[in-house]
């Protein structure tokens, strides 16, 4: 695998996207352990107003996601965020092409699930968060064999890194990806709605 290069030093903070419907373990277990294994000094939920890939059938209203983000991350390194709907972007390409801009010293992280790797190829501009941040992908239960064998991943096989390296992932210019196998967490908003009314899935 060839190295990507390295980027001026500055904050290291990792990027964790979601409809947050209704927030939940799964999203603070992950956060916990992207804080960890990619030595983040802090990592920000960014609540979209809406995912253009979920419909709005069950999805509870922004202020009431955002108030349960916060309720639930309760670590002062997890930082909730309504940056989206400030910044009036509502796809990811162009979210972190906006925090680019806005926070130049910042080195982000987009951090995702392995199910997301998955079908990223449907995103719009998906290739260009590949080129705008490095990308850490956890796994998740039976996921993550197929995301590996899956498109995006494909593309840029050359620019993983052994998760042996994960904690230098902030420093490299993307693009720059890599897998983080460990202790899975099963909650998803799935589970959770069935026993809630009205919540969509997230994680």
């Amino acid at each position: 695998m060839a190295r990507p290069s390295q980027r001026p030093a500055g904050p290291r903070v990792g990027l964790l996207g979601g409809s947050f419907n209704p927030a939940h373990e799964g999203h603070l277990h992950i956060s916990l352990l992207a804080l960890d294994h990619l030595a983040l000094d802090e990592l920000w939920w960014l609540v979209s107003p809406q995912n253009p890939l979920k419909s709005t059938d069950g999805m509870a209203a922004y202020e009431a996601r955002l108030a349960g983000a916060h309720e639930l991350a309760d670590d002062p390194r997890i930082v909730v965020s309504d940056m989206e709907r400030r910044l009036g972007t509502r796809y990811t390409a162009d979210t972190l092409r906006a925090l680019n801009k806005r926070f130049p010293r910042t080195n982000f992280v987009w951090v995702m699930g392995a199910d997301n790797l998955a079908q990223i190829s449907s995103w719009r501009n998906w290739t260009t968060i590949f080129e705008a941040v490095p990308i850490a992908v956890f796994d998740r239960p039976t996921y993550s064999y197929g995301a590996l064998a899956c498109g995006a991943a494909r593309r840029y096989a050359s620019s993983r890194i052994n998760q042996r390296q994960a904690h230098s992932l902030a420093g490299l210019a993307p693009p720059a990806w890599v897998l983080v196998r460990g202790k899975l967490h099963a909650a998803s908003a799935t589970s959770v709605r069935e026993s809630r009314d009205g919540y969509d899935e997230d994680l």
